[in-house]
């Protein structure tokens, strides 16, 4: 008599969310994967029995779509078609209890730092020995670096200290050691996240260390392109501008978070910060790294907005003219200072402001791109789609900013090299170019 033999496990892990939870996921994938365990990240296969989704839950649209994926894995289970479904991350770690009386059928709730948990599930460890070697969900040639988890900041709309906790810094050592590694498996560029990345290193070296971070990462061979993301404006440590004037492979760009363009607002949401201060701020950066590109996020229809301090916030992004801008309607959060404050302004007021403030930026982008055209930029192609090789400039990042599209029926690009574009045609948010020369290697 043959004996039974067992069906191994396959995992399917699904995202939603940002780019820090992608990194989640994908430390997620490298643990599972380091223990034997056959694991995917949002495969298509359909011959999975175990599904994870991890999921981000700031903001109310976010949430109902999260709520509606795991009801369709809950379904999924009940119909015999998975054996076990987890969820992990923001909203399991906000909403944990409640969410286990509305959906029992989720197996299991893990916080966004419950990774060992959710691994003994498995009967498996957490191997350290596998830090800095996180394996990617998309193209090798770039990859996110999560330089700190959580949040000291007291922003009143923000429940993100609420799911993440507070800020807890990686050492520099070990970030430059998953340099080392990425660099070695052909990433090109690293995108540097936090939730807050200007207040790196006060936790474990007692002072902001941004720009000590950068130098250590400037210095790993292999990497052409480092980026930073998500910089908080209060208490900017402005030694991080002069690192990235004098550093080849640090991108003149910065993505820095204002949130406002109004005083008033900018207290109301707890920023630390006024207008005058943040343009003060601005043109500081822009003197001291000449041609830097500047990408912003706003909210528009946080308590206390009225007409006047949305005008101001208009007049606010026609005068800094930001090369990037995403523009998001507030939420009411449940828990959040806010959340305590009516919420006054009707959600088709928000969603029509935010429409104001991007027809404004859309013009704004316009011109700057027009002036683009007949120049020469160094890109790094991303993908082919649609006829076109697309790539980014340095003053881009990934899936946010501005593409240059290439011709793919007239000229061939190698998708994770760097190629020198000439611009012949701009619209908002999309430049059309022909390679010139590709950059020596």
């Amino acid at each position: 008599m043959k004996a039974r033999t067992l069906k191994k496990d396959k995992v399917n892990i699904v995202t939603m969310g940002c780019s820090k939870n992608l990194v989640d996921s994908e430390v997620l994938l490298s643990q599972l994967r380091g223990n034997g365990i056959d694991a995917r990240h949002e495969s298509n296969a359909g011959d999975h029995n175990i599904v994870i989704i991890n999921t981000c839950g700031f903001i109310d649209n976010a949430k109902q779509e999260l709520i509606n994926t795991i009801l369709e894995y809950a379904q999924a289970k009940e119909q015999g078609l998975v054996d076990k479904v987890y969820v992990t991350g923001c909203l399991s770690q906000r909403y944990k209890d409640e969410l286990e009386v509305e959906i029992p059928q989720v197996d299991a709730f893990f916080g966004t730092r419950d990774l060992p948990a959710l691994l003994k599930k498995f009967k498996a460890d957490y191997k350290h020995e596998l830090v800095g070697e996180r394996l990617l969900t998309h193209a090798s040639h770039y990859a996110y670096m999560k330089i700190s988890e959580g949040c000291d900041r007291p922003c009143s709309f923000c429940a993100i200290p609420l799911m993440r906790g507070g800020h807890v810094s990686r050492p520099i050592e070990e970030l430059v050691q998953e340099a080392r590694h990425k660099a070695a498996n052909g990433t090109r560029e690293l995108l540097l996240i936090a939730q807050d990345s200007t207040y790196y290193g006060l936790d474990l070296y007692k002072k902001r260390r941004l720009a000590d971070l950068l130098r250590a990462l400037s210095d790993v061979e292999g990497i052409d392109w480092i980026r930073l993301h998500y910089a908080y404006p209060t208490g900017f440590p402005l030694e991080v501008l002069d690192v990235m004037a004098e550093r080849e492979n640090i991108c003149n760009y910065l993505d820095i978070p204002l949130q406002h363009g109004s005083s008033a607002v900018l207290k109301a949401m707890r920023r630390g910060t006024s207008r005058e201060k943040q343009e003060a701020l601005i043109w500081q950066i822009r003197e001291r790294v000449p041609g830097i590109a500047i990408r912003t996020t706003l909210i528009a229809g946080h308590p206390g907005e009225g007409e006047r301090e949305f005008e101001e916030m208009m007049d606010f992004v026609q005068r800094m003219r930001f090369d990037r801008l995403g523009v998001f309607t507030y939420s009411h959060e449940e828990n959040t200072h806010a959340y305590s404050l009516p919420d006054e302004v009707p959600a088709e007021v928000k969603q029509e402001r935010a429409n104001r403030l991007m027809a404004v930026q859309e013009q704004i982008s316009f011109e700057l791109n027009q002036e683009k055209i007949g120049k020469t930029f160094q890109v790094l192609i991303d993908k082919k789609e649609g006829g076109y090789f697309v790539g980014r400039t340095a003053y881009d990042s990934v899936e946010v900013d501005n593409e240059v599209l290439i011709d793919a029926g007239s000229q061939y690009c190698r998708i994770g090299d760097f190629v020198r574009v000439r611009i012949r045609e701009a619209t908002e948010f999309d430049l059309y170019g022909e390679v010139v020369q590709a950059r020596p290697e």
